[in-house]
C-alpha cells in the first residue's frame, strides 16, 4: 500500500558561479516542518502529487492542517489505485472505465456500507477533483482528455438580516453530495459509550495496552480533551495547574495558544479544562517515572517537555495535526484483541468517543443542576466549543435519550403482550 511520510523542507535557491551551481539558503521563505509526501508501494515518490501538496503549502490562504487533510485524501486514492491496479492517467472513451469514475463508485459503495462517513466521502472526492484540475492546468494531462462534465448549481441562502440571496456554484458530475445518515450524531458523527462499556474498555486497556494509551484514554473519558490537545500537553501545564475554587477535588489546566506554554486546541480556542486531583496526580507520577524519563532523554529539545512521548522520543502527533499514526496503530491492536476477548464495547470504538462520552455525562449533570438553557453555556465552556450549536447537540441528545428508552420499553412490552395473546397453551403461535 502507498505511504504518507513527512519531511522538513528548508527552502534554497540556485546560484550559478562559473560552471558550478551553488544552493544557498533562502531566508525570505519559511521552513516547512512537516511537509506531507506520498510514496507508492515500491517506495518511489508520486512526484505530481507531492508537487501539488508542496505548492499548497506555499499558498498563504491554505493552512498546513488543510494540506495534511488533502494528503490523507490523496493517500486513500493512491491506495485504491494500487489495490485495483488502475493507472491514475487512465481516461478511456468509455466513461465507466475511467479512473475517477471508478473511484467515485468505490467511495459511494464505502459510504453506503458504513465504511466511510458521508462527509469523508464528499471530501475525498472533492480533493481528488481539485488535484486533477491542478494537473490539467499545469499540463500534466492531455487537453484531449474528458475527465468530467462541468455543472453550475444555484444555491439560495438567507443571511442574518433575513435577505434571500442566490449564488452560483461551479461543480462537476463527479462530485458526491454530503448526505448525512439519519439519526442523532454528535461531534465527528460519533456516539458516546455507556458507563459499563467505558469501565470495561479502561480495565482491558490497563492490562493489554501501553501505559500511554491507558492514560490518554482515561484523560479523554474524564476531561473531554481531544487527542491533538492531549498529545501536546506540556510538563509546565501540569506544574501550573491551580485548584478549582468551586470544588476541592478538582484542578484547572489552561490550554490553547494563549496558555503558557501554548497547548494545541481545535480552532485555536484558549480556555480552562477541569481535571480531578486523582487524575492529575496520576499524570504527574507518570511524568516523573523512569519509564518516561528514558524517552525524554532521547527526545529532541522541542519535545522534551511533552508529557507523552513515543518510545523513540517523538511526539505522538505531527505538528499542527490532530492525527496520530502511533495511536491509530495501538487503537487497532486494542480493538482486535478486545473483540477476541469478548469486549463488545471495543468493536467499533474510536478515540474521539471518549470526548463524546464525557460531554454527554457533563450535559446530563448540567441539565439536572441548572436546566437546559444554562447547560448549553456550561458545556460550551467545559469542552471549549467554538459555537453554542455544537454544545446544543449534547443537550438535545441527553433530553431525547430518556424518551427513546421509554418508547422502546413500551413497544417491547406491547409487542410481547401481543405475542402472548396470540399463542396457544403450548406456547406456539396460532
Amino acid at each position: 500500500m502507498a505511504l504518507l511520510e513527512h519531511a522538513r523542507y528548508t527552502p534554497h535557491r540556485a546560484e550559478v558561479n562559473g560552471a558550478r551551481v551553488h544552493w544557498l539558503l533562502c531566508k525570505s521563505r519559511q521552513e516547512i516542518n512537516s511537509l506531507p509526501l506520498i510514496f507508492w508501494q515500491d517506495f518511489s515518490p508520486w512526484r505530481e502529487a507531492n508537487l501539488w501538496l508542496f505548492e499548497r503549502t506555499r499558498n498563504k490562504d491554505v493552512t498546513l492542517k488543510t494540506v495534511e487533510a488533502n494528503s490523507m485524501a490523496i493517500l486513500a486514492y493512491a491506495n485504491w489505485l494500487e489495490d485495483t491496479g488502475t493507472d491514475w492517467k487512465s481516461f478511456p472513451k468509455r466513461k465507466s472505465d475511467r479512473c475517477l469514475v471508478q473511484f467515485r463508485g468505490f467511495l459511494i459503495e464505502s459510504r453506503n456500507t458504513g465504511k466511510l462517513a458521508p462527509s469523508t466521502t464528499s471530501q475525498r472526492m472533492a480533493c481528488v477533483i481539485q488535484f486533477y484540475k491542478w494537473l490539467y492546468e499545469k499540463g500534466f494531462l492531455s487537453d484531449e482528455l474528458s475527465m468530467w462534465s462541468n455543472r453550475i448549481f444555484h444555491r439560495t441562502m438567507i443571511d442574518k438580516t433575513g435577505l434571500e440571496r442566490t449564488f452560483a456554484v461551479n461543480s462537476t458530475d463527479l462530485a458526491i453530495p454530503n448526505r448525512s445518515a439519519p439519526g442523532e450524531k454528535l461531534e465527528d458523527g460519533l456516539l458516546p459509550v455507556s458507563t459499563k462499556d467505558r469501565e470495561a474498555i479502561l480495565r482491558f486497556c490497563r492490562q493489554q495496552a501501553s501505559t500511554e494509551l491507558f492514560l490518554l484514554l482515561t484523560l479523554g473519558f474524564f476531561t473531554g480533551m481531544r487527542l491533538g490537545t492531549l498529545t501536546d500537553l506540556r510538563l509546565e501545564t501540569l506544574d501550573r495547574a491551580i485548584p478549582d475554587p468551586m470544588c476541592d477535588a478538582m484542578y484547572i489546566l489552561t490550554i490553547g495558544p494563549g496558555a503558557s506554554p501554548p497547548v494545541r486546541t481545535k480552532f485555536g480556542v484558549t480556555g480552562n479544562i477541569r481535571i480531578t486531583k486523582i487524575h492529575l496526580d496520576q499524570i504527574r507520577s507518570y511524568a516523573n517515572s523512569i519509564h518516561r524519563l528514558k524517552r525524554e532523554a532521547i527526545a529532541r529539545k522541542e519535545n522534551k517537555n511533552l508529557v507523552f512521548l513515543t518510545r523513540f522520543g517523538n511526539s505522538y502527533a505531527k505538528e499542527n495535526s490532530d492525527r496520530s499514526s502511533a495511536i491509530n496503530v495501538e487503537m487497532h491492536t486494542l480493538r482486535k484483541s478486545g473483540i477476541a476477548a469478548g469486549i463488545s464495547g471495543l468493536r467499533n470504538f474510536h478515540f474521539h468517543q471518549t470526548r463524546c462520552t464525557y460531554a454527554t455525562e457533563l450535559a446530563r449533570l448540567a441539565i439536572h443542576s441548572v436546566g437546559s438553557i444554562n447547560a448549553i453555556a456550561f458545556v460550551k465552556d467545559a469542552l471549549l466549543h467554538k459555537s453554542e450549536a455544537t454544545s446544543f447537540k449534547y443537550i438535545r441528545f441527553v433530553e431525547k435519550t430518556p424518551a427513546k428508552i421509554d418508547m422502546a420499553n413500551r413497544f417491547t412490552r406491547d409487542f410481547l403482550g401481543i405475542l402472548t395473546e396470540n399463542s396457544d397453551d403450548d406456547g406456539r403461535e396460532i
